[in-house]
């Protein structure tokens, strides 16, 4: 009677399943005729629709409770009180199971703070931006590949290249290419890496920034937005800042240490704010000009960006020429804007499709150069402040744009 009671709340759980009342009643059946796991299946299943069903609960309780081991008394404890358990006899058991919750940093025995890369970049993955190239070859590169060369003219590795520029126009890409043309590994710094509120850490930050490095030479050592790393002590009130540029400068002098191995690279989209003792010879006495991407550049970003979408039709020539002086990074918002474009259309229509040379139209409307800003202040800088003429490159740029 009580299988086939059983088999008909069964057939009406089935008809009605989100009947909570009838599937602990089912439940509380199964529990009595022994087929605990089935009663357990039900009695979660109420429970998860009816969170505050007590029967349900009950149900549960006792299903589990029956499938329980017996309780056995505790075992004494390494003292042998017989209370509490024994955490440090268990972590034993199981240290080669599971690792460690906590861990001091003796796993580490170089105790590194700073993550190194190790990319497979090259200059033949940075589209366009030849005459960049050209001048990353001729200051940095080729020395370094040629040691008699090198030897034979007195060329001399001290030193270090200071990228600038607009923001969004690849220097960080640049670097890491560099640094997979040398087979270097890669350490890429940042202001918030080394900056910290106790007096005196900053400093240890950026000895241990170096310490790193000239271990895993060779290194390319990344400096990035060394205008914020290195800014002018003239223009700085904080103490520890000035301590800090103090301690970078000592560093790159290789004061006590053989920075053989280290190939220093700073970025920055603002030189005019950098402190002047960097850029002295044997420091980051070298620099170049990072510009907005040409055309070739452009159509190179456009094709990355548009790998792995839906498009159809898309004249890459005539997007390039259309978004001259857009950075790397509006180009790439530029893709974004489109593919959202045909996004919404598809959703408003509900039939997926292509993204077109309509949708880079549209989104081209809201697109707006980033780099006005930096053009703004750039010429300023070039009109009033180049003196010694280490920003005629610069200047060049804004007259052939017409910013004079």
């Amino acid at each position: 009677m009580d299988d086939r009671i059983i088999a008909s709340l069964e057939t009406a759980v089935g008809a009605t399943p989100d009947d909570a009342v009838l599937r602990v009643h089912l439940a509380e059946l199964l529990l009595a005729a022994g087929r605990r796991e089935e009663a357990v299946r039900h009695a979660a299943t109420a429970l998860a629709a009816d969170p505050t069903s007590g029967p349900a609960r009950a149900v549960l309780a006792d299903a589990l409770d029956e499938g329980a081991p017996a309780p056995q008394a505790p075992a004494e404890d390494a003292a042998g009180t017989g209370e509490g358990f024994d955490w440090s006899r268990a972590e034993q058991e199981v240290g080669d199971l599971a690792p460690p919750m906590y861990a001091d940093g003796a796993q580490d025995p170089q105790g590194r703070a700073f993550d190194v890369e190790h990319g497979d970049v090259r200059l033949s993955d940075v589209g366009g931006l030849e005459k960049v190239k050209e001048r990353l070859e001729a200051s940095f590169l080729a020395p370094l590949r040629n040691p008699e060369l090198r030897r034979l003219y007195g060329k001399s590795l001290r030193g270090g290249l200071l990228l600038y520029g607009p923001p969004g126009c690849g220097k960080t890409f640049l670097a890491k290419a560099v640094a997979g043309e040398l087979g270097a590994a890669f350490l890429h710094v940042a202001l918030a890496d080394v900056l910290d509120m106790y007096v005196g850490s900053s400093e240890r930050n950026v000895a241990e920034l170096f310490r790193v490095a000239r271990e895993s030479g060779p290194c390319v050592l990344f400096l990035d937005e060394l205008d914020a790393l290195g800014q002018k002590r003239s223009l700085t009130r904080n103490s520890g800042m000035r301590t800090t540029v103090n301690q970078l400068l000592t560093e790159l002098d290789g004061i006590g240490r053989d920075n053989e191995g280290v190939y220093v690279l700073a970025a920055t989209n603002h030189p005019w704010d950098v402190d002047p003792a960097l850029r002295r010879p044997g420091r980051l006495d070298r620099t170049l000009l990072v510009l907005p991407p040409d055309r070739p550049a452009r159509e190179a970003i456009l094709r990355t960006h548009l790998r792995g979408r839906p498009i159809e039709g898309i004249d890459l020539p005539a997007l390039a020429k259309r978004t001259d002086g857009l950075s790397g990074a509006d180009l790439a918002h530029l893709c974004e804007s489109a593919a959202e474009v045909a996004l919404m259309d598809s959703v408003r229509s509900g039939t997926p499709r292509m993204i077109g040379m309509p949708d880079f139209a549209a989104a081209l409307e809201e697109v707006r150069p980033s780099i006005e800003p930096w053009l703004e202040t750039a010429r300023n800088v070039a009109l009033f402040a180049n003196n010694d003429g280490q920003y005629d490159e610069l200047a060049r740029y804004l007259r052939k744009r017409g910013r004079r």
